[in-house]
């Protein structure tokens, strides 16, 4: 089974919340950005607890229909509707005992939540089709990327359903929050990777870890594991350096600073990928200017004379922080 992995203090910290909380058998809500590991943590929870003995049955909300929602969860009985020829249990019989894992679940409709906050005022449902009421101890678990307080505010999200979902609370941090950690991943990933394609072990030469442990990771986690994988197959060597990084990561700009000389003398491959990267921006910023000013900021014009694409054009002006009210 896939475990967790992490050293620095504010990982530790959550790992220890995710066991505490295993021990106590009521439904929990994972928050975190997309590539935090919120499976995982589900999966830490239910492994560390009594349950584990039991099916852990992972459910992704975006894909239950609106029209399937108490079939999928619940299940049918036999003559329920015309193709139903037998008896289906449903996801909460299938984790009776052990721990359902809603993943997603703000994306689950008005509908839905309704479907889901009755079961949990009481852990009683009924098959569709079928008249007699029945109980599970499934254990729910649920994480979202989402912040489920936003969602309510906004209308989008039921305020009972987040209360009930809400027991107890762990938040995810992101891999730009747990120092330290990125390297040692690295490391991981990139003995995983060779050991699964039953190929030679590579290793990182320290400026590829500096500029690794330099980036923000929008995509946490799961970014941090692509790259590995690209980096892993875009070297022919045994190392791999910065320079396989450039153009596998889009920013290495939270780089310690140091003198441009020193930098070059210490570790000429990274002072390379942080110098083109600040070129590659320094350009953008003077060509969107100049463009602005050719067409008085009028964006349509400015992506028919560029021959970018509008909504791109876009982007890369909200991305250098330019207001096209100024060059009217």
């Amino acid at each position: 089974m896939p475990v967790m992995l992490g050293q620095s203090k504010v990982f530790g910290q959550m790992l220890a919340q995710l066991h505490c909380y295993s021990r106590c058998d009521v439904q929990i809500l994972l928050e975190g950005e997309t590539g935090t590991g919120k499976e995982l943590a589900a999966r830490e929870i239910h492994y560390a607890s009594e349950r584990r003995e039991r099916p852990f049955v992972p459910v992704n909300c975006g894909a239950l229909p609106d029209t399937l929602i108490e079939n999928e969860l619940f299940g049918h009985e036999r003559g329920a509707y015309t193709d139903a020829k037998s008896a289906q249990p449903g996801l909460i019989e299938h984790a009776r005992g052990g721990t359902l894992f809603l993943d997603e679940v703000d994306s689950l409709s008005i509908k839905a939540q309704v479907t889901l906050l009755r079961f949990l005022e009481n852990n009683e449902y009924r098959p569709v089709g079928g008249g007699v009421t029945r109980f599970s101890n499934a254990r729910i678990v649920a994480a979202t990327n989402a912040s489920l307080e936003t969602q309510v505010a906004a209308g989008l999200f039921r305020r009972d359903l987040q209360h009930r979902l809400n027991a107890l609370h762990v938040r995810l941090p992101p891999l730009r929050e747990r120092g330290g950690d990125v390297p040692m991943l690295a490391e991981h990933f990139l003995r995983q990777v060779s050991q699964s394609m039953d190929r030679p072990a590579k290793h990182w030469s320290a400026g590829a870890l500096r500029v690794l442990d330099a980036h923000d990771w929008p995509g946490n986690v799961r970014e941090l594991e692509n790259v590995v994988l690209r980096s892993y197959l875009g070297t022919d060597g045994a190392v791999i350096d910065a320079f396989t990084l450039d153009g596998l990561i889009t920013s290495v700009s939270n780089i310690s600073s140091h003198s441009p000389a020193s930098t070059l003398q210490d570790d000429g491959e990274l002072h390379y990928v942080s110098a083109k990267h600040n070129a590659m921006s320094a350009f953008e910023r003077s060509y969107l200017f100049g463009l602005m000013t050719k067409t008085s900021g009028n964006i349509t014009a400015a992506a028919r004379l560029s021959g970018t694409d509008r909504r791109q054009l876009g982007k890369l002006l909200k991305k250098h922080c330019i207001e096209t009210g100024v060059f009217r």
